[in-house]
């Protein structure tokens, strides 16, 4: 019995190990995967095809290198754009005559700081 339960708890280590050594790619590949399956559920043939494509072209022409540039490209073109938001905001504010433009601009930099903690967030 104390030899099973060293068994099972060293597969789960070497588990959490091979899960954490996982390359970007590979999660990449896991997530279209993953979004396969679920437009297969859905019927959408449509998607289905473009992910397929998605992943031949992930497994065939990936490098964590070439992600990890990507995602820091997007990352930048993503902190440019709350930039450019905060000083649009800013503007409208200095002008100070429409409320409902100041409240679409603050809704507009609420959208880009969101998608900018979502990119900082994600690995690729």
């Amino acid at each position: 019995m104390k030899y099973c339960l060293i068994a099972a708890a060293s597969l789960f280590m070497l588990a959490g190990v091979a899960q954490a050594s996982d390359s970007l790619c590979q999660q990449k590949a896991d997530a279209i995967k993953h979004e396969i399956e679920l437009a297969k559920k859905h019927n959408n043939q449509r998607r289905v095809n473009g992910l397929e494509r998605a992943l031949t072209e992930a497994q065939s022409n990936c490098s964590d290198k070439k992600l990890r540039s990507a995602h820091q490209e997007k990352i930048a073109a993503q902190r440019a754009k709350v930039k450019e938001r905060e000083h649009e905001l800013a503007e409208e504010r200095a002008k100070g005559d429409d409320r409902s433009k100041i409240e679409k601009r603050e809704h507009k930099l609420t959208e880009a700081r969101s998608e900018l903690k979502k990119l900082e967030s994600s690995s690729w």
